[in-house]
C-alpha cells in the first residue's frame, strides 16, 4: 500500500431496491488508525452502506478497495481473511454454544494448523484434511487451539467480569447486553486490521453504554482502524476523529465532529428545519 493510497477507499457506492435508492454515490476515505463514525436518521443508509463495504450485499454501482485491493463484492469470509471484521444492528449469536466458542469462532481464519496450505490441485482436499486433523488432533492442532484460547481469555477479559464467569455458558442464557459483548469478542478474536461496529450499544441502558464506551475508547487507543454507526451523539462526538453524516442515502456532511454537529444541513436532517430558523440549534446530543 502506497503512502498515498487509503486504507479503507469507497468510491460511488450505490445500492437501489426497486425506486428507492438507499445508498448514492457515496465516497468515503478511511486512513490506518483513524476511529470514524457514520451517523443520521433513520433509514439514511447506514448499515446498507456496511453491507456493502462487508459482502453482505452486493452493490448496483462504485468499488471499495482495502489497502490498495478491490474488494468489491468479495464474500465475507474472503474479507475476513484480509482482516476484516464486523458486528450486526441485530446482534447474531450462536445461542447454542458456548460464550467461549462462540469468540473461538470468530478466529477461525487464523486456525492454521488444521488448514494446511497445499497448491492446486491439492488444495482441494483442504476440506477433507481439516476434518480429518481437527479429529485426529496431533500435537500441532491441540497447541494452536490452546493458543487460541489464551487468546479468546485475554478478549473477554477486556469486558471485566461480565463474560468470564459465564465462560461456559450457553450464549442464550446471556442477558441483552452480554451477548452484544459476545458479538464484539467474536469480532476482536478475528485479530481484525478493520473493525466495522453497528449500534454496539443499541438498546443499553446507561451504565452499559459507559462500560461500552469505554471498551471501543481501549480499542481506539489501541490504534486500530474502526468505523462506527450510532445514534448515541454524545459518544459519537467523544470518541471520533472525524464523522460522516448520511441522510437519503447520501452524505451530506464529513469532518470533525465539532464541524459537523453545527452544519446546517445536519440539523436541518435531524430536527427537520433550517438552523435560520432557530440559531441556536444544534444536533442533540443524543438522537434515537
Amino acid at each position: 500500500m502506497s503512502a498515498n493510497t487509503s486504507f479503507l477507499e469507497v468510491r460511488g457506492l450505490t445500492r437501489r431496491f426497486g425506486g428507492l435508492t438507499a445508498v448514492n454515490n457515496v465516497d468515503l476515505d478511511l486512513a490506518e488508525g483513524e476511529f470514524l463514525s457514520i451517523i443520521g436518521p433513520n433509514g439514511a443508509g447506514k448499515t446498507t452502506l456496511f453491507n456493502l463495504m462487508t459482502g453482505h450485499d452486493d452493490p448496483d454501482g462504485g468499488t471499495v478497495t482495502f489497502m490498495g485491493r478491490d474488494i468489491t463484492r468479495l464474500s465475507p469470509e474472503r474479507l475476513a481473511a484480509l482482516g476484516i471484521a464486523r458486528t450486526f444492528q441485530h446482534g447474531r449469536v450462536f445461542a447454542n454454544l458456548s460464550v467461549m466458542d462462540n469468540v473461538l469462532v470468530g478466529a477461525h481464519v487464523r486456525f492454521k494448523a488444521v488448514r494446511p496450505a497445499w497448491p492446486f490441485p491439492l488444495n482441494l482436499l483442504g476440506p477433507v484434511a481439516e476434518v480429518a486433523l481437527a479429529l485426529i488432533r496431533p500435537p500441532s492442532v491441540v497447541a494452536e487451539e490452546q493458543r487460541m484460547r489464551e487468546e479468546a481469555l485475554k478478549i473477554l477479559s477486556r469486558f471485566g467480569d461480565r463474560l468470564l464467569p459465564r465462560l461456559d455458558n450457553p450464549t442464550y442464557s446471556l442477558s441483552y447486553a452480554n451477548r452484544r459483548r459476545v458479538e464484539i469478542g467474536r469480532a476482536l478474536a478475528l485479530g481484525p486490521k478493520l473493525l466495522l461496529l453497528d449500534e454496539p450499544t443499541a438498546g443499553m441502558n446507561q451504565t452499559e453504554t459507559a462500560e461500552m464506551q469505554a471498551l471501543i475508547g481501549d480499542l481506539k487507543k489501541s490504534g486500530l482502524t474502526i468505523l462506527l454507526i450510532e445514534h448515541k451523539l454524545d459518544m459519537v462526538m467523544q470518541l471520533s476523529d472525524r464523522v460522516v453524516v448520511m441522510d437519503n442515502g447520501t452524505v451530506i456532511a464529513n469532518g470533525k465532529p465539532a464541524e459537523v454537529r453545527n452544519d446546517p444541513a445536519v440539523i436541518e436532517a435531524y430536527l427537520g428545519h433550517r438552523r435560520a430558523d432557530r440559531p441556536e440549534a444544534s444536533v442533540p446530543e443524543a438522537a434515537q
